[in-house]
């Protein structure tokens, strides 16, 4: 029996039982604003079956235990014979099955599908965002293999399945397959161009033996994997299965899995080819146009995960500083936590809103909404990545000691949060994209003002920004130089506008006064005292 001094008093209770995606108020809006109507009953439907599930006490478990059970390693069975193979932990397997049949690599194949794909991915992220790597993976690799129609007709029934099939055998066999992805390798890095690995072609059409390295796989226990590779006529792409047609194993060495900061449920490998056999995706030579609307999707899925991360980081502070008294009162009736937690709620709604604008150009596909996918998604992805490290920090701090505690789960948040930012290219990598199309495609720039133009006239420090954007992209002078300082801009105008458009109005006033005009310090909790703070963080409380 617990002694008096032991009563449990002025602690929240866990944030579980609740409906993740419906407690969105950011998120349901975004899904309402961008649904066709007469498919919004059953988006909204499944949405929140998936909200439901991401809240409850059960899953959140098998987040936990599948991150304190890395993947380990089998390179070889007891005889010696190599099997290169990963095991996961069984709640891994449950995160994972439950993503597919959440559709997550469903979009392609389904009306409004990237809207509905987006947001249960930003909703799925918050159990543990380990398990998208496979999922974001399979989603992005449909595009590249359509530019092979015959490649496409027999893998992309697999990719889009709703159906998880764990097991190694030929793709033929499977009601569902995964993909990953091997692109860089050690002395190069985002630079896939400098890649050594070899294609020599074999005597069947179309198909090559690749001899080499890569040092980051993604999700190596796949069914497949797209690979770049130095073919005859340059840098080309290839499908790698990882079991053959007649049942036999592919020659695919894993040499280590990573040892990673976050991400820890996770498996990235270093892989060796040594004749391993592949079929060509797209023309020799052409491995970069190959792959590049494989490059947008993973991009955007990066935005989706941050977006994700700041979410939950900002439920559990609203909720914890909710139930937490302190001096007297609430916590998040004290003025300055409510600034704070309005800061970080402005953050989140924003990502937010650019992510799921983002998914319904993808619905979309237009020329007009492809071009503004141009400037767009990696300007997004620039700035939404960087700014979830400084939110899930912040987060964390509002929670004090008990943030900084692996039981309170926002280690794990912050641990994650600078992962997005640097896959598929970290910021510089970026920003130096966003200047290819600013000064190569003009489509993509009208595309881009054409968009922030639609909100001109409804707050002044929107027109000023701008208008004070327009004057930076007159000088491209030398600009590579200021190519984080533009990118950070169209991203804050971008966000600005639809803020102006969708949000509430307290929310687009905060987030214009602070971001676009000039009126907040530079850490969180700076806002203008005069906002209407309390209903920027009723908004975004979470219900429990």
């Amino acid at each position: 029996m617990a002694g008096s001094t032991h009563t449990v008093t002025n602690q929240p209770p866990p944030l579980v039982g609740y409906d993740a995606f419906t407690a969105d108020r950011a998120l349901t809006e975004a899904v309402d604003r961008h649904t066709a109507p007469d498919l919004l009953d059953e988006v909204r439907g499944e949405l929140a079956a998936l909200g439901r599930a991401c809240g409850s006490v059960q899953v959140q478990e098998w987040g936990a235990r599948a991150n304190e059970n890395p993947p380990t390693l089998r390179t070889h069975d007891r005889y010696g014979r190599r099997v290169d193979e990963v095991d996961f932990h069984p709640a891994w397997h449950r995160l994972l099955g439950k993503g597919v049949s959440a559709g997550l690599t469903a979009a392609w194949s389904r009306p409004g599908g990237h809207v509905r794909r987006a947001a249960a991915f930003l909703v799925w992220t918050q159990v543990d965002a380990g398990n998208l790597c496979p999922l974001s993976m399979t989603h992005a690799a449909v595009p590249a293999l359509r530019t092979d129609p015959a490649l496409a007709a027999e893998w992309e029934p697999r990719l889009t399945s709703v159906i998880y099939d764990p097991e190694l055998r030929p793709a033929r066999l499977k009601p569902g397959a995964l993909f990953g992805m091997g692109m860089t390798e050690k002395q190069g890095g985002s630079d896939v161009r400098a890649g050594t690995t070899s294609a020599r072609p074999l005597a069947e059409d179309g198909t090559y033996g690749l001899t080499g390295h890569k040092w980051f796989c993604s999700a190596p226990m796949s069914d497949g994997f797209l690979v770049l590779a130095q073919a005859p006529e340059g840098l080309t792409c290839f499908l790698v299965p990882r079991v053959l047609e007649d049942g036999s194993r592919n020659v695919f060495m894993i040499q280590r899995l990573k040892d990673k900061m976050g991400n820890r449920s996770n498996a990235s490998a270093e892989v060796e080819f040594d004749g391993t056999w592949a079929r060509r995706v797209g023309e020799e030579g052409r491995g970069v146009r190959t792959i590049i609307e494989m490059v947008a999707a993973t991009r955007l899925d990066c935005v989706l995960g941050s977006a994700g991360l700041m979410r939950q980081a900002v439920a559990q502070a609203v909720h914890h500083c909710t139930y937490r008294e302190a001096f007297g009162g609430r916590l998040v009736d004290k003025p300055l936590m409510r600034n704070v937690l309005a800061d970080l709620a402005l953050e989140s709604e924003a990502a937010t809103t650019l992510a799921l604008r983002l998914a319904a150009a993808y619905d979309d596909g237009g020329e007009q909404e492809r071009a503004l996918l141009r400037i767009a998604v990696p300007a997004a992805k620039y700035w939404v990545t960087k700014r979830c490290s400084s939110v899930t920090v912040e987060a964390s701090e509002c929670l004090g000691g008990n943030g900084y505690v692996e039981e309170s789960g926002m280690p794990r948040l912050v641990r994650e949060s600078p992962l997005n930012s640097i896959w598929e290219g970290a910021g510089n990598v970026q920003a130096l994209d966003v200047l290819r199309a600013l000064q190569r495609e003009p489509l993509a720039l009208n595309a881009y003002l054409q968009e922030v133009g639609t909100a001109r006239g409804a707050d002044h420090r929107l027109d000023a920004a701008i208008k004070d954007l327009l004057t930076e992209l007159a000088d491209l002078e030398g600009v590579e130089g200021r190519a984080r300082r533009v990118t950070e801009r169209l991203a804050l105008v971008l966000q600005g506008s639809l803020l102006v458009r969708y949000a509430t109005p307290e929310v687009a006033d905060a987030f214009c006064a602070s971001r676009l005009g000039g009126d907040s310090g530079a850490a969180f909790g700076t806002l203008p005292h005069t906002l209407d703070l309390a209903s920027v963080v009723e908004r975004a409380r979470p219900e429990s």
